[in-house]
């Protein structure tokens, strides 16, 4: 399940400005060419059991994996959009209305696809759908030479018309994203533009069901999918308990990002974030009124980084000694590491386990042949710095 193709983006230092977390200065950039598939999407039938009179031949019977397999099966790498900062998976931004939503969806979908760094935050880059459905194209237009001139990006798309959600606009996405393989971000502003039709009726389980359907779309073709929405006029001490709608949103969703400030004239806002995939952050970010872009200020706790691995310390510091790549068993490769104290078949649990960790914290590649005597791939990645 592993995608052999992979490319590398260059990043350069222009966009916006502004300083940011003492973040890995590590500007890696690497680019999926074919999207990856998440296993909790894939090959699922649904509760309609009309559709399974024969649960053992069609497979709609309850698949499980054992916790034998799970450590066992090597899973495709979660790699950010942008580091630290955006996952796959679905994400709500929220805000109130005119707080500067659409200017930051606009500056994140240009840097993603640029392959710029949003502020010091390393970017993946590749193509990017916004589905601007509050605005215009003339309204696109003017905006977004405002704040970026005339420079423009082949694989940024627009659309200001889009299906609902129960009219087909996943049968839309899907199409997008076949046509668009390096796809990375889709943008929906907003969510209530392709809410079924009396959507404005929220209960709990409408609520999940929408964003459950997001969801299923953006694990199956490991993409970002950036829902916008709009606070409740309502205050709340919890910044996360103004979105509006049921808890049955953010329950669903990857994460969210809320957008605030304290009074509508000013140009500094708070940005929370929390999700599955990233650590909680409170960043402070200020609107630049004649670039319309957003600055980065201050974020009040630095970021979460894992302790160093040994294991992924030795095999770094082996692959550099020359050697790109290499390609051998489990017990060759512990011969190169004699510090580890291992055995053949731990080495290469850990390994499928720390996939991730290894491809985006060392820029290494990590894959398994099976056959009579499984082989493990390494290969450090180009980097462009």
């Amino acid at each position: 399940m592993t995608g052999k193709g992979k490319t590398t983006a260059s990043v350069s230092s222009v966009g916006a400005d502004g300083k940011q977390p003492n973040l890995k200065k590590d500007t890696e950039i690497i680019a999926n060419e074919t999207a990856q598939i998440n296993l909790q999407a894939t090959d699922f039938c649904g509760f309609d059991t009309n559709n399974c009179k024969s649960p053992e031949k069609s497979g709609c019977s309850l698949q499980t994996v054992s916790m034998t397999e799970l450590y066992d099966t090597l899973y495709p790498p979660r790699t950010p959009v942008v580091d630290g900062f955006l996952y796959g998976g679905t994400y709500l931004f929220v805000g109130a209305p005119k707080v500067g939503k659409s200017f930051f969806m606009g500056q994140l979908a240009y840097h993603i696809a640029m392959g710029i760094p949003l502020w010091d935050y390393p970017v993946r880059k590749g193509t990017v759908l916004y589905l601007a459905l509050e605005d215009d194209y003339a309204r696109l237009q003017r905006r977004l030479s405002q704040m970026f001139g005339i420079e423009s990006a082949d694989n940024l798309y627009f659309a200001t018309q889009a299906k609902t959600l129960k009219e087909g606009l996943d049968g839309e996405l899907e199409e997008f994203v076949k046509q668009h393989t390096d796809a990375r971000l889709i943008i929906i502003d907003t969510l209530q533009k392709v809410r079924e039709v009396g959507g404005e009726t929220f209960s709990y389980s409408n609520d999940y069901e929408i964003v459950t359907k997001l969801k299923a779309f953006s694990d199956k073709y490991g993409i970002c999918l950036l829902v916008v929405h709009h606070t409740r006029k309502m205050e709340s001490g919890d910044s996360f308990d103004m979105i509006s709608g049921t808890n049955g949103l953010l329950g669903a969703a990857d994460g969210a990002f809320i957008m605030q400030k304290k009074k509508r004239t000013d140009n500094t806002a708070v940005l929370d974030i929390v999700g599955r995939d990233q650590p909680d952050q409170e960043l402070t970010i200020e609107f630049d009124r004649e670039r319309c872009i957003w600055k980065f200020k201050k974020a009040e706790t630095e970021l979460w980084k894992q302790p160093p691995n040994p294991l992924l310390e030795a095999i770094n510091e082996f692959l550099a000694e020359g050697r790109p790549e290499w390609e051998g068993t489990a017990t060759e490769l512990l011969k190169q590491l004699p510090d580890m104290q291992l055995s053949a078949n731990v080495l290469s649990r850990r390994l499928t386990v720390v996939n991730s960790q290894l491809l985006n914290d060392y820029g290494i590649f990590y894959d398994n042949k099976r056959g009579h005597e499984r082989r493990i791939i390494l290969k450090r990645l180009e980097r462009n710095e």
